[in-house]
């Protein structure tokens, strides 16, 4: 069981990590080194002996082990990573840098995405060297660069450089999971991610005829790419359930005292009311235009004309997402990845989920857990690359009215007191028995 000094350290971690700065604003430019060597000397004085990895200077990932006393066990891997999103200070009530503990609550960038974790990971690892547990399977502890970006330099680097770090690493677990969610009529439930959506990041060109502003152009790049991100934003894509999410429906509808009809899960989602939120956004594809770049004066046409669109598929799904893609865009417009990844299932019959569901149940009996499918990603991405299946599990019991997702990138980010307590102790208990 979590000691005080655990109970301790995880608000105390939270805080010195939020300090690190770690703003991961893309092309590069992060420094995640700071905060690497603060985990790398917690686990040190913890008595195990963490490996600093780099691709580039100072996009420094850290990885150790705690052998269990099972050697024929596959090891679980449990994972972190150390940038955040950038904050501008104005919009803030407190400083997103400064860690500060105000009123029973840590704020800062990083509090709930994810230095909460990586802190949760910390105290566990000194709370067994102090009590002199061996988990039955080995844990691999990773703390990652780069995961707000392109993780080129963290778990891709990881994955395809240093696999072997991760040799019986069958399962992982890292954010996103294990949290309350509030339904609003006193429920609480703990969604358990078993799946992420795959990540498509597209380029659109549309290429035309260059000209005056004032002339008839029938080859107007900029009409043809409006076209096209007009077409894309007003897809209706058709509804594909997975097995996480057929899950999730059904178990959602059983708390619900719901005929669980997947015939109709428009309507099921209708009646589900705000726990509806929990799934929605991973029972179709999706494909938002966010970007656009043309021209260089008003009464210059321009020769081509550029678009970006993020883009989601769910498992099993790219080859519909892509043949999708090809007719929305037509044949003026061409597109390409600017970035792609994986989609991601994990069993939700598995024991590995059943030991994490029983682990919240104890310390949060009131509440229903239930599994669901990431409309995002995370490391777990690069980590598949290694056979490794991963859930999101980073558990926080959180006060009515405390909304979680809405903070993730969010202003005023910040994390209460108690939810890294209970974090601390649902964790320390799940990886005990895992």
């Amino acid at each position: 069981m979590a000691d005080r000094q655990a109970l301790e350290e995880v608000v105390t971690f939270t805080s010195d990590l939020i300090r690190i700065d770690t703003t991961n604003r893309g092309g590069g430019d992060c420094q995640e080194r700071p905060a690497a060597e603060y985990a790398a000397a917690r686990l040190a004085e913890a008595g195990l002996t963490p490996t600093l990895l780099e691709r580039t200077k100072g996009r420094t990932n850290v990885v150790a082990r705690i052998e269990g006393s099972d050697a024929s066990a596959d090891a679980l891997l449990v994972h972190g990573h150390l940038d955040v999103v950038p904050a501008e200070a104005g919009d803030w009530t407190v400083h997103p840098f400064s860690g500060e503990v105000r009123d029973g609550v840590v704020w800062g960038r990083g509090a709930v995405d994810m230095k909460n974790m990586d802190a949760m990971i910390l105290a566990v690892a000194r709370l067994w060297a102090r009590q002199g547990v061996r988990p039955r399977r080995d844990i691999v502890i990773a703390f990652t660069a780069d995961e707000e970006a392109s993780a080129e330099d963290g778990s891709g680097f990881l994955a395809d450089r240093h696999a072997a770090l991760f040799e019986g690493c069958t399962e992982g677990v890292s954010e996103s999971g294990a949290f309350t969610f509030h339904d609003g009529s006193g429920r609480e439930l703990y969604p358990i991610a078993a799946g992420e959506r795959g990540t498509g990041w597209l380029k659109l060109t549309a290429r035309g005829r260059a000209g005056h502003g004032s002339k008839v152009n029938r080859d107007n790049a900029v009409t043809r790419l409006a076209a096209a991100v007009a077409r894309i934003g007003e897809h209706e894509w058709p509804l594909r359930l997975t097995p996480t999410v057929r899950a999730a429906l059904t178990e959602l509808a059983a708390v619900y005292r719901l005929a669980p009809d997947l015939d109709d899960v428009d309507g099921l989602l209708k009646k589900l009311g705000p726990a509806a939120a929990l799934v929605e956004a991973t029972v179709r594809n999706s494909a938002n235009p966010t970007m656009l770049e043309a021209g260089y004066k008003v009464n210059v046409i321009p020769g081509a004309a550029v678009a970006h669109v993020d883009g989601r598929f769910l498992p099993g799904t790219e080859d519909e997402f892509r043949t999708t893609l090809d007719l929305l865009t037509g044949p003026d417009v061409e597109w390409e990845f600017d970035h792609r990844e994986v989609a991601l299932q994990a069993p939700v019959d598995s024991p590995t989920f059943a030991k994490m569901r029983a682990a919240v149940e104890e310390f949060a009996p009131q509440g229903h857990v239930v599994p669901y499918c990431m409309s995002g990603g995370t490391d777990a991405k690069q980590f598949s690359r290694l056979g490794i299946t991963g859930y999101g599990f980073a558990p926080l019991k959180l006060p009515e009215g405390f909304d979680y997702q809405a903070l993730f990138h969010g202003v005023d980010e910040r994390v209460p007191v108690e939810a890294l307590h209970f974090g601390v102790r649902v964790l320390d208990r799940f990886l005990r028995t895992a």
